[in-house]
């Protein structure tokens, strides 16, 4: 049951992701990346700390502390490579990001996210050490097929060359993503997860607002544009953070890795409702496709060694 646990928080997280890409689309008519990110993570960083002091804390720990698996205490070791995630996944990577999709559609960059899967495969099996059954190759060839078409729109060897950099930017972000996704394996045994989750947040957001503050970035934000930042910055930033970490904890950081992927779906869905973006039925079918590859992970987890 703790294994399901873990494959709904991924889900519930691909899903925030996806809405970020697309309210995140919003507010670049409005504010540039280096200003958007800054926002976004700083706010995320200060409410997960208020939410850590507050008797909230007690209760959300209780409801993910299922087990007598978790470490109480952080390591030296382990508070540097929380700032090394911190400084791939909460500083760079949003901020490579959203300059890419500043320069194409919301439903190209989603779909384009899903070559994180690739990179966090291979750094599972080479680098981690992860070990999967034989059977878990059908869920991986079902995504990675989703992958590719999903992201050319099946135009393989015709890619529009007026999206080489945006696309170039948001594969970077990916790659910066799945090292944090790997090397949060090593952290998401902890108790705290909020506090590390805050800490995260925090780190990056406060960087990048240092960096828009030294350039003189404007802030000017319409007021009916509010509450999209304070969605993704309260809501989707920092409880997917917290997510995420509990589903590494129980199904491993490449399984969560890989499955991140359906964020590109639903980002793509989510950008066609809210922002008009064209969303064809062959998309749809792949997508459709990688939802298949996620019940093949699903079906074959209790026969896996990780």
């Amino acid at each position: 049951m703790q294994r399901f646990w873990g494959y709904l928080s991924v889900i519930i997280a691909t899903m925030l992701f996806g809405l970020w890409n697309t309210f995140s689309k919003i507010l670049l008519g409005y504010l540039n990346p280096l200003t958007l990110s800054a926002l976004e993570y700083s706010i995320a960083g200060v409410f997960l700390f208020i939410v850590y002091i507050s008797p909230l804390n007690k209760k959300i720990i209780t409801k993910l502390d299922t087990n007598s698996e978790s470490e109480p205490f952080i390591t030296r070791k382990e508070y540097g490579i929380l700032l090394i995630t911190a400084i791939l996944g909460a500083f760079l990577a949003p901020y490579i990001y959203l300059n890419g999709l500043n320069q194409i559609t919301a439903v190209n960059a989603s779909l384009l996210m899903n070559v994180e899967i690739l990179f966090v495969v291979i750094i599972g099996i080479f680098f981690l050490k992860e070990r999967f059954v034989k059977e878990d190759i059908l869920g991986f060839l079902l995504i990675i097929t989703g992958t590719v078409f999903l992201a050319t729109n099946g135009q393989i060897t015709n890619f529009p060359a007026s999206q080489i950099i945006g696309t170039l930017l948001i594969v970077t972000a990916a790659f910066l993503w799945s090292i944090d996704t790997s090397l949060s394996k090593f952290i998401s045994k902890k108790r705290e997860l909020l506090f590390v989750s805050a800490i995260k947040c925090s780190i990056g957001g406060f960087s990048l607002l240092t960096l828009a503050l030294i350039f003189h970035e404007s802030f000017t934000l319409p007021v009916k544009e509010l509450p999209y930042l304070l969605f993704i910055g309260l809501i989707i930033v920092g409880f997917s953070f917290v997510l995420v970490y509990f589903a590494i904890k129980k199904i491993g950081s490449t399984r969560t890795g890989s499955l991140f992927s359906l964020a590109s779906l639903f980002g793509a869905i989510f950008a066609y409702i809210i922002l008009g973006e064209s969303f064809t039925i062959t998309q749809l079918f792949f997508g459709f496709l990688m939802l298949l590859g996620v019940y093949v992970f699903y079906k074959n987890e209790n026969s896996s060694v990780q």
